[in-house]
């Protein structure tokens, strides 16, 4: 059972197409193994009955000759994305005993390609972290530990559950939002593939909304191959989404060639960070030596507003915030505490339901937006993501792709950081830039630290070039050759 845990989505897929395994066989090794990963705290919702239910439907479909593109394969589900009739709290208090009537488009798209559900995995607070600290249903824990020191880490965020749950082999791929570095920040923390899709190729109807013009919900997954294979099943147009754009999904998988000669891939100067670690900086230049050897041309960039990115970033999103947690006040939905007025049950209802990091950043976009400070604030963010996105279109004029590292340092203690909410923002200092320009980027397991942790390295590619991504991605992938395996297995 523990063996069919191990697999990677392809090799599932290749089993099953053979008839070695059946959905259900397959289905039940993950249960198990969700059951083992428990003191992980990775999903704050398991759903194995609905789980066996939906792979036996599955066995079915294929015994009819129906197969679907994941056919059979049980992943996990972000708390972010609703899911009809289960339990969707976005790690929030305030959303308690919401039971959604409707399904996510991304969640739809994948159950109609045979995916199946093994649960909903935890997040921070309506996906507000880089840590996965900030969620009521507790903190997430890397399987990772540092060498000779079992103090439990971060597994990043706010996808942390997702990108645990896969690390640790109780999910084969699971679902991530990123809207800042949501995906790619935790995916090189706990040694995974993490992908954030260009803004708009994947529906975000039926996510719960953080920052309506950042969001964009990806794959996490321990290949790069297998990221390619749900993407594409993830991806689509949606009329529901009028942030959805009606371009054809393109098959990701075929365009892993291992080929990148004659490629010309930037290195953004400006990705050179004061009191960067020695190890990041040492294995950002390993990185631009393996795709050289593969037969790319690396070229230096400038990305001269890249410094702006950050505070522009916690500007706009927790504007965007702001706005959309209005409608969370206890009259249609979740919790509802008592007061004597209205005002008083709002207040009442938001001042119990949202956490402390949901608060602080609700408070900054309402200031942002207040009557004094719209322009001086947030018209003045709008104007520089502008020139953040323009920059990137000047690199691209002359590169194929971008190389940079994904996160300033490897996973962190639980409780480090969370008294200085600017260290912590600074976790997505290399993250954010690609996310304000909407820009797709994957980021591949690489390398460990001095302390056996997992650093990564991220590709960032032109708008709805994830294949240009997918390609460079799997040459990295494939000379990086990372197969260390988290603590947490060999306990």
């Amino acid at each position: 059972m523990a063996a069919l845990a191990d697999l990677t989505i392809a090799g599932a897929r290749g089993l099953l197409g053979k008839g070695e395994v059946s959905a259900k066989e397959l289905t039940e090794a993950h249960i198990t193994a969700v059951e083992a990963a428990r003191p992980l705290n990775a999903f704050i919702t398991e759903t194995p009955e609905k789980a066996l239910e939906m792979a036996e439907a599955s066995d079915k479909r294929r015994a009819a000759g129906e197969a679907g593109l994941l056919e059979g394969l049980p992943i996990g589900m972000k708390d972010l994305f609703c899911t009809e009739g289960v339990l969707t709290t976005a790690g929030s208090h305030i959303l308690d005993g919401f039971h959604p009537t409707y399904e996510s488009t991304v969640s739809r798209n994948l159950w109609d390609a045979g995916a199946v559900l093994l649960g909903k995995t935890n997040l921070d607070e309506f996906a507000m972290g880089s840590s996965n600290m900030t969620s009521h249903y507790g903190g997430v824990e890397n399987p990772w530990r540092k060498s000779g020191d079992n103090r439990p880490l971060v597994p990043g965020g706010s996808s942390g559950g997702s990108a645990s749950a896969v690390a640790a082999r109780c999910a084969l791929g699971a679902t991530g939002t990123d809207t800042g570095g949501s995906i790619r920040q935790p995916a090189a923390f706990c040694g995974i593939v993490g992908m954030k899709p260009t803004y708009g190729r994947c529906s975000r109807w039926g996510i719960v909304a953080f920052a309506s013009s950042l969001d964009q919900a990806g794959p996490m997954t321990r290949t790069v191959r297998d990221s390619a294979i749900m993407l594409r099943a993830m991806a689509s147009y949606d009329p529901k989404d009028s942030t959805s754009v009606d371009r054809p999904v393109p098959d990701y998988e075929a365009a892993i060639t291992g080929d990148i000669r004659g490629m010309k891939i930037g290195i953004p100067k400006e990705y050179r960070i004061d009191a960067m670690p020695e190890e990041i900086d040492a294995l950002w230049q390993q990185g631009i030596q393996w795709l050289e050897a593969a037969g790319a041309e690396t070229v230096e960039i400038s990305l001269p507003h890249t410094h702006y990115a950050l505070p522009t970033y916690y500007i706009v999103a927790p504007a965007e915030a702001s706005s959309n947690l209005a409608r969370y006040d206890g009259v249609r939905y979740g919790l509802r505490e008592p007061g004597e007025s209205l005002d008083e049950m709002y207040e009442a209802t938001r001042g119990k339901g949202f956490g402390a990091e949901v608060k602080r950043r609700v408070l900054i976009g309402t200031y942002v937006l207040s009557a004094g400070y719209y322009d001086a604030y947030y018209n003045k963010a709008r104007k520089v993501r502008s020139l953040i996105a323009r920059d990137f279109a000047k690199a691209y004029e002359t590169v194929d792709a971008i190389l940079a590292p994904t996160a300033p340092s490897p996973a962190f203690g639980m409780g480090d950081k969370m008294d200085d909410p600017i260290a912590m923002y600074l976790n997505d200092v290399f993250t954010v830039p690609a996310s304000l320009a909407g820009l797709p980027g994957i980021s591949v397991p690489a390398g460990l630290s001095q302390d056996g942790l997992p650093l990564g390295l991220q590709i960032l590619g032109r708008a709805f070039d994830e294949e240009t991504v997918y390609r460079v991605a799997g040459v990295l992938e494939e000379a990086a050759a990372f197969e260390a395996k988290p603590t947490f297995l060999a306990a």
